[in-house]
C-alpha cells in the first residue's frame, strides 16, 4: 500500500511537468507560422476554419465563432485561398442536437460575410481539430491549407500538422474578451496533452470517406 501510495503521489507530482512540457512544444512547433496579418500570410489553395459553435448559453452569440467567420472572409477577400472548407460537426458535448450544425452554420455565416457558396466546402466529421486537419489532405487533397482559429487553437492545430508533414500555416482570430471562454482556455491546457499523446500512439482520423477535389466537385 505504501509503494501504492508513493507511485500515485509521483504520478500526481508529474502531471503539471508533462502539461507544461506539451505547452512548450506545441508553443515552438508553431513558432512563426501564425500570422495576425492576412497581407504576410503565403498563399494557398484552401483555408481550414476549424469548427466552433454559432451560441452559447442562453442562447448569446459566440463571438469564438465571430471572430473566425470574421478572419475567414478576409482571408479570402484578400485572395490568399480560392476555397475555404469548414470543419466542424453535428454534435454538442458528443451528442447529436437537432439545429446544431457548425458546418452549415459557418457556411451560412461566410455567405452573409460576402463569399461565394460555391467556394465553401463543408466538413461533417471535423469531430476533433485532428480530424479536420488530416481530412484536409486525406480527403481534400490538400498538403497546405492556411488553418483559422484563434491563437491558442492554432498552435495545437498546427502542431498536429507538422507532426504529420504537412505545411500549414494559420491565420488568428481574434481572441475574445477574457469573460468569455474562460473553461474553453482552460480546456486547452488537456487539449495539448492530450495531442501530443495523439502523435505518440498514432491517433487516426475516426472517419475519412470518399476524396473530393476542390473546384471540381461540387460543394455539399
Amino acid at each position: 500500500m505504501k509503494r501504492l501510495a508513493w507511485a500515485l503521489v509521483a504520478l500526481v507530482g508529474l502531471a503539471p511537468a508533462a502539461a507544461l512540457g506539451a505547452w512548450l512544444l506545441i508553443e515552438t512547433s508553431s513558432a512563426g507560422h501564425i500570422y495576425a496579418v492576412a497581407d504576410e500570410v503565403k498563399p494557398a489553395k484552401a483555408g481550414l476554419v476549424l469548427g466552433s459553435s454559432r451560441l452559447i448559453r442562453n442562447y448569446v452569440a459566440n463571438p469564438f465563432f465571430r471572430n473566425r467567420i470574421e478572419a475567414a472572409a478576409d482571408l479570402f477577400k484578400a485572395g490568399k485561398v480560392e476555397y475555404l472548407i469548414v470543419s466542424g460537426n453535428q454534435a454538442r458535448g458528443g451528442r447529436p442536437r437537432g439545429g446544431y450544425d457548425e458546418p452549415a452554420d459557418m457556411r451560412d455565416a461566410l455567405i452573409a460575410a460576402g463569399v461565394p457558396a460555391a467556394r465553401i466546402y463543408r466538413d461533417y466529421a471535423g469531430f476533433r481539430t485532428l480530424d479536420s486537419i488530416v481530412r484536409a489532405k486525406e480527403v481534400f487533397g490538400q498538403d497546405r491549407v492556411i488553418v483559422v482559429s484563434q491563437p491558442f487553437h492554432l498552435a495545437r492545430a498546427l502542431f498536429l500538422a507538422h507532426w504529420r508533414g504537412l505545411d500549414d500555416d494559420g491565420f488568428a482570430a481574434k481572441d475574445p474578451p477574457l469573460r468569455f471562454g474562460v473553461r474553453t482556455r482552460l480546456r486547452e491546457i488537456a487539449a495539448r496533452g492530450a495531442a501530443v499523446l495523439d502523435i505518440l500512439v498514432g491517433t487516426e482520423p475516426r472517419y475519412l470517406g470518399t476524396p473530393v477535389q476542390l473546384g471540381v466537385d461540387a460543394p455539399t
